[in-house]
């Protein structure tokens, strides 16, 4: 008799195994818990997380709960990681209360033709030099000790809005590094019409600080579109201008990214990680709609990402997979991507072990029947992602708005550039129209207006695919002749 029962016993723990290590769509639909997924969704965009603003204090409740369902699931904690967290020092800067900065005989305003975007308040006069495009080759042969540096904004083939301003930024340490006081980008650029640029930048502007703690010195965009103020300073017609920049605020902030691992059970594989990513925040309080409402919940941008990778930490936590998995909840992606690029930039793993980046981020849906995989028909995995969306009833589809240029607008784009697979699982929409718009940015994008069936399926949809990609005998590549795949060969070592 005790032979039988310990040979049960093996048999009923064999079975176990089995149906463990099989995994798939059976095995989502029994472990998913569907009110506690949804109740993870009505908690992150909740009136009381106040549109989830990094730079408001209610995103440190958002971070806090995101890893206390890592940790009540399971996931662990990344060796290198602040509990749960990889912080991040963050720089946020004010509008002045005053500033103008004159030119000779052109003086120019905040807001108007001109933008103070970080830096200390500056009053005086103060020595000019044109430094071309404001890069290293640029200082060759000058002192600009104790002056003013003015530049074009940008870089030979990088005009675009972000590009403009990532590209200030290295340029403000390295003049800041030169003994600069100040830095000047004269704003020239055809393509992105001043007033879009002006209403977006004359706010308080996050950044991620490079300055070790320390001040940074006064940076400053001006519309000159015809370049006759940098003109005039190279030619020396202009070597002095007046600067009054008042009421100058400055705030060190602590930004979060939540992050926790959950090990595969390939003794080999298990050193490969499938990073699974979604932004937590939103753009917190803003102008009041016609309800009268001025909270922007941000159920669809993302909170709905958010919860599907904690709905995949609880399910790997009970059904890992061969490779390992890594939890990503970025902070500041609608700051300029911050929170993902910091980490892409002082990865907590290696990055050439991490195979894929099954990212997620949305604007709204128009097509409860498919999904949109931004990035479709970009790397190798790409029919696992079909495979997953198909077993829930649903299809996957490329993007149809390339001229959004969504991939690069998402936090995927920072690890693409890395060499990593990295598409976006988005939401189902076949075009950017009213459907779209109506909640995109909007204080209407809640949890009461959402599918929620659809959810599910999404969020299961989503496990499925991860699933499949962390169990792959192969790992995803780069389509042939993408733009990326030379530095995916670089970052792997050629596999």
């Amino acid at each position: 008799m005790k032979k039988k029962s310990i040979l049960l016993s093996l048999l009923l723990t064999a079975a176990s195994f089995a149906s463990f290590a099989q995994g798939g769509k059976d095995a989502i639909e029994k472990n998913f818990h569907e009110l506690e997924a949804i109740s993870h969704f009505r908690y992150l965009a909740s009136d009381e997380l106040m549109g989830r603003d990094p730079i408001r204090p209610e995103i440190d409740a958002a971070a806090r709960y995101i890893a206390e369902q890592f940790w009540k699931y399971g996931a662990k904690e990344l060796t290198n990681a602040n509990g749960y967290y990889q912080h991040i020092p963050f720089r946020l800067s004010s509008p002045p209360t005053k500033g103008e900065v004159t030119f000779g005989d052109n003086t120019f305003k905040q807001g108007e033709g001109m933008l103070v975007l970080d830096g200390p308040s500056l009053t005086g006069s103060y020595e000019l030099i044109v430094a071309g495009y404001g890069l290293e080759a640029d200082f060759e042969g000058k002192d600009v000790r104790g002056k003013v540096v003015v530049c074009n904004v940008g870089g030979p083939g990088n005009l675009s809005p972000r590009g403009l301003f990532a590209a200030g930024r290295q340029k403000l340490a390295l003049a800041q590094s030169k003994g600069a006081i100040g830095l000047v980008e004269v704003y020239n650029v055809p393509t992105v019409p001043w007033p879009l640029v002006a209403n977006f930048l004359n706010n308080p502007q996050l950044t991620v600080d490079k300055t070790g703690g320390g001040e940074s010195i006064p940076y400053i965009w001006i519309q000159d579109t015809k370049n006759e103020t940098i003109n005039a300073v190279g030619n020396r017609q202009l070597t002095h201008a007046d600067f009054q920049i008042e009421g100058k605020i400055n705030k060190a902030i602590v930004g979060k990214n939540v992050v926790a691992v959950i090990e595969g059970t390939d003794p080999v594989l298990k050193n490969e990680y499938v990073m699974l990513s979604a932004h937590y925040d939103h753009i917190g309080v803003g102008r009041p709609n016609a309800d009268g409402d001025s909270i922007y919940n941000g159920a669809r941008d993302n909170a709905v990402g958010t919860v599907a990778v904690i709905n995949a930490a609880r399910y790997f936590a009970e059904n890992p997979p061969k490779r390992s998995i890594l939890f990503c909840a970025w902070t500041a992606e609608e700051k300029g991507l911050l929170g993902s690029e910091y980490f892409a930039e002082n990865p907590l793993v290696p990055l050439n072990q991490i195979i894929y980046n099954l990212n997620i981020d949305n604007g709204g849906y128009n097509d409860t029947s498919i999904f949109t995989v931004i990035g479709l028909g970009r790397t190798s995995a790409d029919f696992l992602l079909e495979e997953a969306a198909a077993a829930f009833g649903k299809e996957a589809i490329a993007d149809p708005s390339p001229e959004q240029g969504l991939y690069d607008r998402s936090d995927n784009v920072n690890f693409a550039r890395k060499g990593i697979p990295a598409p976006t699982f988005s939401l189902g929409f076949r075009a950017f129209d009213d459907e779209i718009n109506k909640y995109y940015h909007q204080p209407g994008d809640q949890v009461d207006n959402f599918d929620l069936d659809y959810a599910v399926a999404y969020w299961k949809s989503y496990i499925l695919a991860a699933e499949k990609i962390a169990n792959w005998n192969q790992r995803p590549k780069w389509a042939p002749g993408d733009k990326y795949e030379e530095v995916g060969r670089q970052l792997y070592g050629g596999k």
